[in-house]
């Protein structure tokens, strides 16, 4: 068993749907980022990668100077790491970090739908949120950022 942790972080302001955890989430301006900047995805493959002892991070597999990412589906880029390490996650548990939107009523469709990625049982994903009281550009509403902690089994 390996544990692997991971942190992803992007600003406010696109013209195009918010995606966190793989789930659109509305009322809200998009991420801004090379990719679709699901930064709960990108946590989630952090997490992982760190966890299969790559040595590697989503930057190194998906540089964001390369076109061929260019609003790439951060669903698809987790589904390629999952492939790449083999192995099982056992669990995943993810702190999202956000002063708005609200998450609470998206947090069961997250969670689903990061346990559908992962290949494991939802009751083996968390997802939380908390704010940061006003503090800093995610305490400001102008980013949000999320931690991911992976329980990784390797291939026997």
């Amino acid at each position: 068993m390996r544990v692997g942790l991971g942190f992803d972080l992007h600003r406010l302001g696109a013209d195009r749907p918010l995606l966190l955890g793989g789930v659109e989430i509305p009322g809200s301006p998009g991420l801004i980022g090379h990719s679709d900047a699901d930064c709960v995805l990108h946590a989630i493959t952090d997490a992982l990668l760190g966890a299969a002892g790559t040595g590697l991070d989503i930057g190194a597999l998906f540089p964001d100077d390369d076109p061929a990412y260019l609003n790439a589906d951060s669903a698809e880029l987790l589904k390629q790491t999952m492939r790449r390490v083999g192995g099982q996650v056992e669990n995943v548990d993810c702190m999202v970090l956000a002063e708005r939107p609200k998450l609470a009523p998206h947090r069961e469709a997250m969670r689903q739908r990061i346990a559908d990625l992962l290949g494991i049982e939802v009751d083996r994903v968390g997802v939380k949120a908390t704010t940061m009281e006003g503090l800093g550009p995610i305490g400001e509403g102008k980013a949000i950022a999320c931690q991911a902690v992976i329980l990784f089994r390797e291939d026997a």
